[in-house]
């Protein structure tokens, strides 16, 4: 169980993460969404205990991070796949990580086969990994204690789509067997095909927290007209809240019956009508954080 409980972090007069709180239950997979720089790694490393927050706290499993007397065989943290010692051969990095948490040493030759690390890839130094390499010598780590919750900060980054596929199977078996996910990535589709919950994060708030499902169905509408120009002055006649999409659409905040009798009254022909969920995660994600603010230097 993770408990976010409205965390805040200010450089100076910015917000990084402002008032963000949010749960993670056991059995589940959570995808934490948000663009680049909207505080997703900030709230991710106060959570573990990294970064002190200005105000509000995290607890892992009732416990703040901190307190935790053996973190490692309670939470597996993988934030950052290049913060691994570039000299030691992956077997070597396992091992001693074993040894500090009081792992049995079989575990080390167990997790490098479970992430598919094989004999001449354990043998070789971290620093000639590649960055897939890496990020499954990562995962390693992070299981190695046989933790009860994982949080992960884009770990499928560098992999193959086999390595993706195979991720997404991991992390499913880890919550179907009692586990608890926090799972951070900007690959939308594999967050739709593992999560169960759904929290994203735009301007350093939550814009939306809850079942994947149950957001993904409250989406809205997406609509277009041959002349988009027209159908944007309608919207806004009808004050219905719209966001521009890439591809000349709108998405609007209201039920089809509604836009089609706003397009209806100003004379408009619609090309398209249809429920905003049907898009998938990709047009919710853009959606629920079309002009949020992005902090870029603080991600």
């Amino acid at each position: 169980m993770i408990e976010v409980d409205h965390l805040t972090k200010r450089y100076g007069p910015q917000a990084a993460v402002d008032d963000v709180s949010f749960h993670c239950e056991p059995g589940t997979v959570t995808g934490f969404l948000g663009p680049n720089g909207a505080g997703k790694s900030t709230t991710m490393r106060m959570i573990c205990g990294l970064t002190p927050p200005t105000s509000g706290g995290a607890t892992v499993s009732g416990v703040p991070y901190r307190r935790l007397p053996n973190p490692g065989r309670q939470v597996g943290v993988l934030l950052d796949a290049s913060a691994q010692h570039a000299g030691r051969t992956g077997r070597e990095a396992l091992t001693l990580a074993a040894r500090t948490m009081g792992v049995d040493r079989r575990q080390v030759a167990a997790k490098l086969d479970l992430v598919g690390l094989n004999e001449a890839a354990a043998k070789r130094r971290v620093g000639a990994y590649s960055l897939g390499m890496r990020q499954r010598l990562g995962l390693a780590l992070a299981l190695l204690g046989n933790p009860q919750v994982l949080i992960l900060d884009e770990p499928a980054n560098g992999l193959d789509p086999e390595g993706i596929f195979w991720m997404r199977g991991l992390l499913r078996d880890f919550a179907d067997r009692g586990g608890t996910v926090l799972l951070s990535s900007h690959l939308l589709r594999e967050v739709e095909a593992v999560a169960d919950r759904l929290v994203v994060i735009g301007g350093g708030r939550v814009v939306a927290a809850g079942d994947k499902d149950e957001l993904l169905a409250g989406a809205g509408t997406l609509v277009r007209a041959r002349d988009p120009l027209a159908l944007r002055q309608a919207l806004d006649r009808a004050t219905l809240p719209a966001t521009a999409g890439t591809d000349g659409g709108f998405v609007v905040r209201a039920e089809p019956g509604v836009v089609g009798q706003a397009a209806a009254d100003a004379g408009l022909a619609l090309t398209e009508l249809r429920p905003a969920g049907s898009g998938g995660l990709e047009q919710l994600f853009l959606t629920l954080t079309a002009g949020a603010s992005t902090k870029e230097t603080v991600k």
